[in-house]
């Protein structure tokens, strides 16, 4: 078992920025692609981002690109979220999630492992 623990979500003003942290304790991190979602209120849970066991590869949904980027700390068994720039739209509870493998995915039911969220409002 993987347990992940989201923290840094908070209230911020547009334009501003946020660093999320996900925390994995339990397996070895190792191998595992980490991904970040969000889900907006009445919405359906998205992806946002994902990074590889090695760091090496990235991938973003297109409304995140150039704002965005997620990155990990494998000795710290971390991935983090940094937000720039953010708009109202962003508004969401962000999730990440694990799998061990070393492509990624875009859909929720290829992910294993779930933390419980932290929520970013953003106001206009």
């Amino acid at each position: 078992q993987v347990q992940l623990v989201e923290s840094g979500g908070g209230l911020v003003q547009a334009g501003g920025s946020l660093r999320l942290s996900c925390a994995a304790s339990g397996r070895t991190f190792s191998g595992y692609t980490m991904v970040w979602f969000r889900q907006a209120p009445g919405k359906e849970r998205e992806f946002v981002a994902a990074i590889t066991w090695s760091g090496s590869n990235t991938y973003y949904t297109d409304s995140v690109k150039g704002r965005f980027t997620i990155s990990r700390d494998n000795a710290k068994s971390t991935v983090y979220l940094q937000m720039n720039s953010l708009k109202p739209e962003d508004t969401a509870v962000y999730y990440c999630a694990a799998k061990y493998s070393s492509q990624f995915f875009v859909t929720e039911s290829s992910y294993n492992y779930w933390g419980q969220g932290t929520q970013v409002t953003v106001s206009s």
